[in-house]
């Protein structure tokens, strides 16, 4: 029996995790495949109980696991803790110990959702695509200095990367690309950063395995003017870590709102991470007013990576597209004129539409 370790973590995160676990069970009725689901603290709400954002139990249940679902980590309430102790600690420990070095942020515009994004209808309309982010090198990871000198303090975060860290990620760029339009964008900052420079060559070394992919690079700054001019003209985009976070949730706005992206961390081994991109959005906590379609797809992405359920995968989505095409949405997506519904509601409408199409 395959087993899924949930972690709700905080502000929204239990809200929308639970309307995702519904779907699943739904699917588990549909398929007749079970799941077996464990859930385990992580974020702020594990330090309230334990004192650590990463408690073992949790871990251990992660490891464990054939799949991790994730809801949101960190507020307010822990940012004046430090470093070793904060909830998003918990994020980088997990990716860590589990071997995950990509994230998977496919973005795609649904139809009935053309109005909802702040930009015009013909430059959203029809994109379609995948931006794979690097999760376990980079300046994130770096050594972190602070030394008092004569000018005050100089702050120091080290950029390392190693060329295994960078072929691993951008070969998946190239499969990605493979199984979609084949075309592939690289995006650095060779123009100035000396790791960039070598992502570049090795980029352009791992390319000649793949003729039938068409190549591209561009800079960072550049690509996050294209993702607003011209969204449409990529298909995959592979890049580092912080570049990656910050492309990828620049994307998510294409779509009209952030709750409706979701994503996958995916490794050499057998676990992976799905969560949605958004975060704890602790303001809307236990309003019941959060959207839960950027986890519910993310259920589906895991279906579809982990357990290669692609038809439960495509009925999810499928699901998803109907529903809001009969109009219903969560106060993120409201503009006056659409069936306003609650996180359970938009859960149990999934639900029944799920019921309906099977």
């Amino acid at each position: 029996m395959p087993k899924i370790a949930v972690l709700p973590g905080d502000g929204i995160g239990p809200e929308i995790v639970a309307e995702a676990v519904k779907v699943l069970q739904e699917i588990e009725k549909l398929s007749g495949v079970s799941f077996e689901i464990n859930e385990y603290l992580v974020g702020g709400t594990a330090i309230d109980q334990t004192g650590n954002p990463l408690p073992n139990k949790t871990l251990e249940g992660a490891l464990e696991s054939d799949a991790v679902l994730l809801g949101a980590v960190g507020g307010p309430k822990w940012d004046n803790l430090s470093g070793e102790i904060r909830p998003e600690k918990a994020l980088l420990q997990l990716r860590k110990e589990l071997g995950l070095f990509s994230n998977l942020r496919p973005v795609k515009v649904f139809e009935s959702l053309l109005e909802a994004s702040t930009l015009k209808k013909e430059v959203v309309e029809d994109v379609d695509l995948l931006v794979i982010r690097e999760l376990t090198g980079g300046i994130y990871f770096g050594d972190k200095k602070q030394i008092k000198t004569e000018r005050g303090i100089e702050v120091t975060d080290s950029l390392v990367y190693t060329s295994l860290e960078i072929e691993r990620i951008v070969k998946l760029g190239f499969e990605a690309a493979m199984k979609r339009r084949k075309q592939l964008t690289s995006v650095d900052k060779a123009n100035v950063l000396e790791s960039s420079r070598v992502w570049r060559k090795i980029t352009e070394e791992i390319a000649a395995n793949y003729p039938e992919v068409k190549l591209s690079h561009m800079l960072v700054d550049n690509c996050a003017m294209q993702l607003i001019r011209d969204p449409k003209q990529f298909d995959v985009i592979v890049t580092e870590n912080m570049f990656g976070d910050i492309l990828s949730d620049e994307a998510a706005m294409i779509t009209g709102s952030i709750g409706m992206l979701p994503s996958a961390s995916i490794g050499s081994g057998k676990n992976a991470m799905y969560e949605p991109i958004h975060g704890s959005a602790p303001d809307i906590a236990g309003k019941g007013i959060a959207n839960p379609l950027a986890t519910i797809l993310s259920v589906a992405m895991m279906l579809r990576f982990s357990f290669h359920m692609e038809e439960q995968a495509e009925l999810i989505e499928k699901a998803v597209k109907e529903v809001l095409q009969e109009g219903y949405r969560t106060r993120d997506l409201y503009t006056g004129e659409e069936k306003l519904v609650s996180t359970r509601e938009m859960g149990d409408l999934v639900v029944k539409m799920l019921q309906k199409l099977h």
